[in-house]
């Protein structure tokens, strides 16, 4: 860990960022918090990570303890975590954004607005959402956004990526010049506030289109 930047390590991201702004992996980076003389913390962070991913139902002391790299204290403490975290957490889950159809539901009710309306939706490392909220409503079809408002509210949230939607009221899914400079302009700002831009999509009544996905983000 020591040859990465302090700013990228886990622990202090938690105290810089919010805890929001990890990854699965780091997280649990930060739980170890060191390696073994033969192994990388990150190396282990992936396995428990991968091994957490394909697993539903109880996590066993005894899975975690047979990881290499793992032994009966930091098993107990990868254990001892999840059971904490169950325990306390018992909100209704969280939105996950995978892929743009995940993000339909969220902004159902702007498709067929006939005012162009730009939307912002934060998201935690592990792609849950935070928030979507409304940045801008144009007049007809032209909105105009500027990055500040995109990510004024997302440094707030501490969110670790974001997802741009707007809907096109003349029904058509092609990126405008426009479109296509401002999702430019976002993705530049956000990777100085490192806040990823993860996608830009347009939506109207009849579908929906995504710059990613295009080639141009």
């Amino acid at each position: 860990m020591k040859e990465v930047p302090e700013n990228d390590r886990p622990r202090e991201k938690i105290a810089k960022k919010g805890v929001l702004t990890l990854s699965d992996t780091e997280l649990v980076e930060a739980i170890l918090g060191r390696g073994v003389k033969d192994r990388d913390v990150r190396a282990i962070a992936r396995d428990i990570t991968a091994f957490l991913g394909d697993r539903s139902g109880e996590v066993r002391y005894e899975d975690i303890l047979s990881i290499n790299g793992i032994g009966p204290s930091k098993a107990a403490q990868i254990v001892a975590s999840l059971e904490l975290g169950r325990r306390c957490y018992q909100e209704p889950a969280a939105a996950i954004v995978k892929k743009p159809e995940d993000v339909l539901p969220l902004v159902a009710p702007y498709r067929d607005k006939q005012q162009e309306h730009f939307i912002c939706i934060s998201m935690t490392g592990a792609g849950e959402v935070i928030r979507s909220r409304v940045v801008t409503i144009g007049i007809l079809n032209h909105s105009l956004v500027h990055p500040r408002e995109v990510f004024a509210e997302a440094i707030t949230d501490r969110a670790a990526s974001v997802i741009c939607v707007h809907n096109h009221p003349s029904g058509s899914l092609d990126a405008s010049p426009q479109d296509i400079a401002i999702t430019r302009q976002l993705s530049e700002a956000g990777a100085l506030l490192g806040i990823q831009l993860l996608d830009h999509i347009i939506v109207t009544k009849g579908g929906y289109s995504s710059l990613k996905e295009q080639g141009l983000l």
